[in-house]
């Protein structure tokens, strides 16, 4: 293996190392437009990593935690959409109270101004 091959195969480990702690952090930050825009520039950056040459047994380990990290931050996502959908539902829910209650402060508001 020549210099250059092992140069080529360090910084693809490194990048493939990056994607998945970006996309680990912005899940853990709850960053969803960041989690996002990571998820979509993982297939074509892995297509562009893949042209390089086959991926060697140190470089497919690392996408193996890859993969892990993305399967988690999905999971993330997932959570948080559940979440969220949980707590919309609630919402709408008790809408009809909450506009009751914001209709009887408005009653009563006016009834003290006069």
């Amino acid at each position: 293996m020549d210099k250059d091959t092992t140069r080529v195969q360090g910084d693809r480990r490194a990048r493939l190392l990056a994607m998945g702690d970006a996309l680990q952090a912005a899940a853990a930050g709850a960053d969803w437009d960041k989690l996002g825009e990571h998820a979509r520039a993982l297939g074509p950056a892995l297509q562009a990593l893949a042209a390089r040459g086959p991926w060697n047994a140190a470089e497919r380990l690392v996408l193996v935690r890859l993969r892990s990290q993305h399967d988690d931050a999905a999971a993330a996502a997932a959570a948080a959409a559940r979440e969220l959908a949980t707590r919309l539902e609630t919402m709408r829910a008790n809408k009809e109270g909450w506009l009751a209650y914001a209709m009887h402060n408005d009653i009563e508001e006016g009834a003290s101004q006069e």
